[in-house]
Parts: C-alpha cells; sequence; structure tokens
C-alpha cells in the first residue's frame, strides 16, 4: 500500500448510522484520531437527525436527506474554526445521530402509591399502571439536557429519568384537576386525559415529545375504601326515620365488599347476611314511620308498582362472580365497582 493510500484512507469520505442495535437512542460516529475529509458525504435518514458538536458546543444540525459537508454546508462550524473558504484540508469535529422514532409500548407504573389531593376524601394515596409511547423531537435540547457527550445513550437511560418526571407530573396534574378520584376510577381515559397534557410540557423541557399516554389500570387503596366507610357513617348522623336507615343499610354494603374475598363463598357467601340486614332495616324504617304518622283515612287503591330496579349489592354480587369466571378483566371491575359505590353515596 502507497503512502498516499494510507493517508486517503484516514480521512472519513461517508459518514451514516444503519441502527443496528434495538434501543440505542443517541450514537456518536467513532471518530478516534480519523479526520472528516472535506466534501465528506453525511447520510441522515428518515427516523434520525444528525448534530455536529465542536469542543462540547453545538456547531450545526442536519435533518433527513444526504449532505456534502464543505464549509459552504458548514457555516456556524467553519465561523467557528475560522476557515477561509479556500481551506481544503480535513477538519475535526464529533458527530452525533439521535433516532426520531416513536418508542411504542413503554410501561409506567407507581412503584409505591402517590399521595393527592381529593375533593371527596381530601387525602388520599393512588396506584395506576399502563403505557405510553415517545420520541426525540429536538435533538438539539435532548443532547444539552440529557445524553451529553456519551458514546451512546439507550432507551433504558432515558426512561428512567422520565419514570421520576411521569410520577411528579401525575401527582401535580391529578391534585389540581379537581376531579373526584371516583369519577377517574370509573373513567381510566378522563384520568390519562388529566395527565398527559401536564406531562407533554414536562417531557418538552428535555427535547422529548409524548406520543401517546393511557391508563390501564386504577388500584382502589385499602385507604380509600375506609374513607368511604367513614363518610357514609358520617352520614347516618342526620335524618330521621327511613333515611336514617337508608344510611344505615348503605354501611352494611360498604363494610360487606371488601371483606367478600376473605369468604368462603366470596360475594354469594355473605348475601344471606346483607339480605337479612336489608329486611331489619326495612321493618325498623316501617315501624318508626307508623309510630311518628298520625292515623289517616285508608289510602285509594294504588296502581300496579312499577318493576322495581335491582339493589346495587346485588349487582356487585354478580359483578364479582364475572371477575371469578374470568369474564371480565380486575380493570373492567374496578372501574364497574367505583361506579356503582358512587351512587351507593350519592
Amino acid at each position: 500500500m502507497s503512502l498516499g493510500s494510507f493517508i486517503k484512507k484516514q480521512f472519513i469520505d461517508v459518514l451514516q448510522w444503519n441502527e443496528e442495535t434495538e434501543g440505542v437512542l443517541a450514537w456518536r460516529f467513532p471518530m478516534q484520531d480519523f479526520e472528516i475529509q472535506n466534501g465528506a458525504i453525511l447520510n441522515v435518514r428518515e427516523s434520525q437527525v444528525a448534530v455536529f458538536v465542536n469542543e462540547g458546543k453545538i456547531a450545526d444540525v442536519f435533518g433527513p436527506g444526504t449532505h456534502k459537508l464543505t464549509t459552504q454546508t458548514l457555516p456556524l462550524l467553519t465561523n467557528l474554526k475560522n476557515w477561509d473558504k479556500l481551506f481544503d484540508s480535513p477538519f475535526k469535529s464529533d458527530v452525533y445521530y439521535f433516532s426520531t422514532r416513536v418508542q411504542t409500548g413503554r410501561k409506567w407504573g407507581t412503584p409505591q402509591p402517590i399521595t393527592i389531593r381529593d375533593k371527596d376524601f381530601d387525602m388520599i394515596r393512588v396506584r395506576a399502571f399502563g403505557m405510553y409511547s415517545y420520541r426525540i423531537a429536538d435533538a438539539r435540547t435532548f443532547f444539552t439536557e440529557i445524553s451529553g457527550t456519551r458514546e451512546v445513550y439507550t432507551r433504558d437511560e432515558v426512561e428512567d429519568q422520565l419514570r421520576g418526571i411521569l410520577m411528579s407530573s401525575m401527582a401535580s396534574s391529578l391534585g389540581g384537576a379537581n376531579v373526584p378520584f371516583l369519577d377517574m376510577a370509573a373513567n381510566q381515559a378522563l384520568m390519562a386525559q388529566e395527565v398527559k397534557h401536564g406531562l407533554a410540557q414536562a417531557f418538552a423541557r428535555y427535547g422529548v415529545g409524548l406520543d401517546e399516554f393511557n391508563v390501564a389500570s386504577i388500584s382502589l387503596p385499602e385507604q380509600l375504601q375506609t374513607a368511604l366507610d367513614e363518610r357514609i357513617s358520617a352520614g347516618m348522623k342526620g335524618g330521621l326515620g327511613a333515611d336514617k336507615m337508608s344510611g344505615y343499610t348503605k354501611f352494611q354494603v360498604a363494610n360487606a365488599i371488601p371483606l367478600a374475598a376473605q369468604n368462603e363463598g366470596g360475594m354469594a357467601g355473605i348475601g344471606a347476611g346483607l339480605g337479612a340486614g336489608l329486611s331489619i332495616g326495612q321493618v325498623m324504617a316501617q315501624s318508626m314511620g307508623g309510630a311518628l304518622q298520625q292515623p289517616a283515612p285508608a289510602p285509594a287503591p294504588a296502581a300496579p308498582p312499577a318493576p322495581a330496579e335491582e339493589p346495587i349489592e346485588a349487582r356487585l354480587e354478580k359483578l364479582k362472580g364475572l371477575l371469578d369466571k374470568g369474564l371480565i378483566s380486575p380493570a373492567d371491575y374496578d372501574g364497574a365497582k367505583a361506579e356503582l359505590l358512587k351512587k351507593l353515596i350519592g
């Protein structure tokens, strides 16, 4: 090999990134002691952005396409280097490629419950799970804020940071949404909508664009069930006669629901107890009402009563049966259960 051929091979004349490794978001072209030949070709694919960095500062950014690197196509870098337009020697500069493809199917969850303020229950602790997708929207900001000068920056590394942003943004968004938690539990799309707007703004500060965000399930913690019981119990202090007994009946149902899974027969196993409680409540309400009312003439014959709506406790029992048989998912069960509880407590 001649000396001229050896020297020529020290100059890089084609730069490109084939993205051979899955999960890499940023990749530095391996320069080492090589120099980029003035007039070299830079290939940037549709799902990529190339960034030229000189002495730690971004000099030029190239979008998709084929670019010939000359002093005319690198005006900012040329100015930094103080090159004359007739200077034909090779130059050195770090070149970083960024993948702008949408990273889909990324899972998120709350390892620990997050505490938020709720208009109905004051302070509650919530656990939720779902999926999201994102992409690098601003390579310049992503480089300066997150990836930096590392040779390779992976999806796992950035998601470690995004998870912290997601948890903080979720607590802030849900706390300021002023939407009752029972409404969100019954409508997971509503919860996702409340979180997504604030999360998109938080991601944008780091050059990351949020593509999709959804909530797959919401866990109703034990603390929330206790708060429901306390609210119903407090309601028993007001009202007279049948109103008071109605509050007592609701209190029985609310207490029975979290105990269903501990009984041998599930919801069916406590059905008889609930039925007895309801019967006693009705008898007592009728007795108290008769004692308080003055004798009145016999009422005129009433029209045939309309078909009674199925009691909520019976609907809860059927719902639990569907879950036990695998006919509905836990997420569907939690949502339907939240709606029925909301109707029950008014």
